[in-house]
């Protein structure tokens, strides 16, 4: 392909519908909502979580006090129904939640009983381990208001924002212009953008975003694999962006506060450490792999996109808080304030100052900080009601030794990720190791959660395995099993880099 292709996108805003819009006529009551009827895979989710709920309850567990078979019961349907999805993940995350309060917190109504302190017992020794385990209800309530989920909410604020005010559109057009009219100098150029992008917004939102930019190019070039390499490459850039922050996927949102929960903080620019210099390898091994395969030496894309930055008031202002907090994050070391605090900081001034106000709140993805609240909470009742020594002793763990325990967990994260949310995965598996590496010894707590938070954002090789991987795939210009080629290449080395290298490297540096 040796011609020129040609493509102009403004930044601007999208010009007003109110032309297109009807009459306005008298209002009417608001028709319900159609229920969307469950397929044979949600039906069967539904049965198999039901069961798997009640047998914990019915059936004595070998080893098991009755409180870990209560967390037991909840931690089974939440497995089956984050796979199998018969009700949405958000809800399995606050049914999670709810079901903790009402089986394993202390004064729920299904909840094991405590005696009357006034009368004598003989089993006082066993009741006070219970009173121990027995968390309140607010601690589990807590879930929705953990310090990372306010962290997120930030990060979400910054995110709207520059997509509001255009300043993700405007980035990337001043970012793309020193690359040149090479296809694959141009595609580099797509990736780093995204990917710097997809640090500090969510991946979907990055995406659609990039999509902006690059669907004008598409249409440009003929038919075949370059469309499809330069089409892969913007949800392969955003899900591997989106691990060099903690801000930048809800699975290293789980694996911080899921260590928070044992005591083990992990500031901003530590997670930076370590996972930025892997995101970029990771980024430039897969540009080499698409070049290769679908990009030919000669092909010739010409990008060209002005900037239009938004000059109002609001938009100043936003400009500087936005700026303020990620120079803040990535300065903690340096003046001791909690990347949980500065996440906060952008929501109080965007609101006080008018920048932002309920509406920019609506709109904020409240689902994914509800799911992630609902790991959190899975993470606290693993751990308060002795489920996670149990399930520890249940595997001969110690005969393992440290590095296969760290990859046993990094493949089944990659490998259930490729399959159900990356979200999900990090939920159901990120507080289960984190009480395997604390009730081990010689295996490191931070680096066993980091691992396989992060090895569940490599599952990318189909559309459903990330909502980037489902927007590319809606352009049509990629077969499944292009995307399958290049999500199992790219994700399969890079968990092996992140099992194999990295935990000695950070052991080395003192972040592990």
């Amino acid at each position: 392909m040796n011609d020129a292709t040609r493509a102009t996108s403004n930044g601007g805003h999208a010009s007003s519908q109110r032309a297109l819009r009807p009459a306005r006529r008298t209002r009417k009551a608001p028709i319900a909502q159609r229920r969307t009827p469950l397929g044979t895979k949600e039906k069967i989710g539904l049965i198999l979580g039901a069961i798997a709920f009640a047998f914990p309850l019915l059936v004595d567990i070998p080893n098991l006090e009755p409180l870990g078979e209560r967390m037991l019961a909840i931690f089974l349907l939440a497995i089956i129904f984050w796979i199998t999805e018969p009700i949405p993940l958000t809800a399995t995350a606050v049914l999670v939640i709810m079901l903790e309060v009402l089986f394993v917190a202390k004064g729920g109504v299904f909840a094991p009983a405590l005696p009357d302190p006034a009368l004598p017992d003989p089993a006082a020794a066993d009741d006070g381990a219970l009173a121990d385990q027995l968390l309140p209800a607010s601690s589990y309530f807590a879930a929705l208001a953990n310090p990372v989920i306010i962290l997120f909410l930030g990060g979400f604020m910054i995110a709207h924002g520059a997509e509001k005010y255009g300043l993700d559109r405007n980035l990337a057009s001043v970012m793309l212009k020193p690359f040149s009219d090479s296809a694959r100098a141009t595609t580099a150029g797509l990736m780093l953008i995204t990917a710097i992008l997809s640090m500090f917004m969510s991946n979907t939102a990055t995406t659609a975003t990039m999509f902006a930019v690059v669907v004008p190019i598409l249409k440009a070039l003929p038919k075949g694999k370059a469309r499809a390499g330069v089409a892969l490459s913007i949800p392969l850039a955003a899900n591997v962006g989106g691990i060099g922050t903690p801000v930048g996927t809800p699975p290293n949102a789980i694996a911080i506060g899921a260590l928070a929960e044992r005591g083990i903080t992990i500031s901003f620019v530590d997670w930076m450490i370590m996972a930025v210099p892997f995101m970029l390898i990771i980024l430039l091994f897969s540009w080499l792999f698409l070049s290769l395969v679908f990009l030919p030496k000669d092909a010739r894309i010409h990008v060209e996109m002005t900037s239009n930055w938004d000059r109002t008031t609001n938009a100043r202002i936003f400009y500087v808080i936005a700026g303020i907090t990620i120079l803040a994050w990535m300065t903690e070391p340096l003046h001791g304030i909690s990347s949980n605090t500065v996440g906060f900081f952008p929501v109080v001034a965007l609101l006080c100052l008018k920048v932002m106000g309920g509406a920019d709140i609506k709109a904020l993805d409240w689902p994914v900080l509800w799911l992630v609240s609902g790991g959190i909470a899975l993470g606290t009742g693993v751990g308060a009601t002795g489920l996670d020594a149990w399930l520890v002793g249940s595997v001969p763990w110690e005969s393992l030794g440290g590095v296969w325990i760290v990859a046993i967990l990094g493949l089944i994260g990659f490998g259930m990720a490729n399959v159900i949310s990356h979200s999900a995965a990090a939920n159901l598996l990120v507080p289960l190791a984190v009480s395997l590496a604390v009730s081990l010894d010689g295996v490191d707590t931070l680096t066993v959660s980091v691992v396989v938070a992060i090895a569940c954002s490599l599952g990318m090789s189909m559309p459903i395995s990330t909502p980037p991987n489902a927007i590319a795939y809606s352009t049509g210009e990629i077969k499944i099993s292009q995307m399958a080629l290049l999500g199992m290449v790219v994700g399969t080395a890079a968990t092996a880099v992140l099992i194999f290298a990295l935990p000695s490297l950070w052991s080395a540096i003192g972040l592990a």
